[in-house]
């Protein structure tokens, strides 16, 4: 019997994506839309995306362009971007609401670092309980008689080039991004 791994490999691939996505809502000191994607403002009584309330551009490499569809919402977008800790400012004007990236200085960048090697090693914890749930499975089947001692050897064989090869995509995407912020 060969041990499927289909299911495995899928919780794998989402926690590379959360990783990705965890990054790239990050303030790096260029401006990206992606970095307001995790912003909930307060909208006429219940909490939703920015997305769902206006419009981001990239105005110019540090500065991007919120443009609320209903101006009364300016106050609660300005808000909402304070309140969500991001280090950015906001700047209301007659067109809507310039959000304006600060220039990361050395200290920033390290501390950056730290985020990412933080948010790194959550996703490597994910593995591993993901490859404990796994090894349970694969040892409870061997007790059970539906697995025979050489099956489970070479399951756990493949188990661990699937994690060997899911860290090594985790330190690449770390690497990517670390580069980005040290500039």
């Amino acid at each position: 019997m060969q041990y499927n791994f289909s299911n495995f490999k899928n919780e794998l691939r989402k926690v590379e994506e959360f990783l990705g996505k965890e990054y790239n809502q990050l303030n790096i000191g260029r401006a990206s839309p992606m970095v307001l994607d995790g912003v909930s403002v307060e909208s006429y009584g219940s909490f939703v995306p920015l997305k769902n309330v206006a419009s981001v551009s990239i105005e110019d490499p540090k500065t991007l362009r919120i443009a609320p569809w209903d101006k009364s919402q300016i106050k609660n977008i300005e808000k909402a971007i304070a309140g969500a800790n991001l280090g950015l400012s906001a700047a209301t004007d007659d067109l809507g609401i310039r959000v304006i990236f600060p220039q990361l200085t050395t200290e920033t960048r390290q501390t950056l670092v730290k985020v990412l090697k933080e948010k790194l090693e959550e996703s490597r914890i994910t593995v591993r309980r993901e490859r404990e749930k796994l090894l349970e499975d694969i040892e409870t089947k061997e007790t059970e008689g539906k697995m025979t001692e050489d099956e489970r050897f070479r399951a756990k064989e493949e188990l661990q080039k699937i994690i060997n090869e899911t860290n090594g995509s985790l330190e690449v995407i770390f690497e990517k991004k670390e580069k980005e912020v040290m500039g």
